[in-house]
């Protein structure tokens, strides 16, 4: 059950708590369901929902539910970080996509997943589980391997010790086995990941660094399994993200930061 309105909390907390409810598979809600979602009681969520929406943050649609509102949306475009390297990379997804027409994806850290910035997807590329603005398991995603083998070692220890999900029989759940893929990672700045995730579905991941060789985001592709050799593929990705961290300030010779 979600936490109910403690004393003491504030009202700009409620209204976070009612804005974070909104994610990828449930991108309308309503009001019962906010309620629901944060512990809120109705007449209450109510309020501030209508508050929100008036504000332009969230909106009603025709059938009564509510949605992200477009004045919020235009907010999030102004974050930094994310803006500036999805406007940066945008042009080698593009080369990407137009020479391998397969799912080609950014992605940065939050917490313990990572967050899909930006994708670029043939109309009959397999299906995948996510989707922009989705989230990816750190242990079992080719994405997620580049940003958790160069976050810090708390964060890696903490995925390690934690539950490793096993999505299918190629998932590797094992902390020693991924402790050295992770160090791999780390060696060769890529990795390459076989059905882990989905099966039928082989990602080739690379590193994205900043000016300080911080390791911002990472760069992958797609491929249905047995369509393109992996191998074949890994130059182009690699060559992608360094042009998109040359974007970012990175120069050969800054040492790339290892968590």
């Amino acid at each position: 059950m979600p936490r109910t309105s403690e004393p003491g909390r504030s009202v700009s907390s409620r209204l976070l708590d009612l804005l974070f409810s909104f994610e990828p598979g449930e991108t309308e809600l309503s009001l019962a369901e906010l309620a629901r979602k944060t512990g809120l009681p109705h007449p209450t969520a109510r309020r501030l929902v209508l508050e929100l929406t008036k504000a332009g943050a969230l909106e009603q649609r025709a059938n009564g539910r509510f949605a992200v509102g477009l004045r919020l949306w235009q907010l999030g475009t102004l974050a930094p970080l994310t803006e500036s390297l999805r406007t940066m990379a945008q042009p080698y997804m593009e080369d990407l996509y137009t020479a391998l027409h397969q799912h080609v994806q950014l992605a940065v850290l939050e917490g313990r997943e990572a967050v899909i910035l930006e994708r670029l997807s043939a109309p009959r590329a397999l299906g995948l589980v996510s989707q922009v603005g989705g989230r990816l398991p750190l242990h079992c995603s080719g994405v997620g391997k580049i940003l958790l083998s160069h976050a810090a070692p708390e964060l890696v220890q903490e995925v390690l010790d934690g539950e490793l999900q096993r999505f299918n029989s190629k998932t590797v759940v094992d902390p020693d086995a991924l402790r050295r893929e992770l160090a791999e990672c780390r060696r060769t700045g890529c990795a390459l990941v076989r059905g882990e995730l989905t099966e039928g579905a082989d990602s080739i991941a690379t590193r994205i660094m900043n000016s300080e060789g911080h390791v911002v985001a990472s760069l992958s592709v797609v491929v249905r399994t047995g369509s393109v050799q992996p191998q074949a593929v890994l130059p182009s990705v690699i060559t992608s993200g360094l042009a998109i961290s040359r974007r970012l300030g990175w120069r050969p010779g800054i040492k790339v930061w290892q968590g």
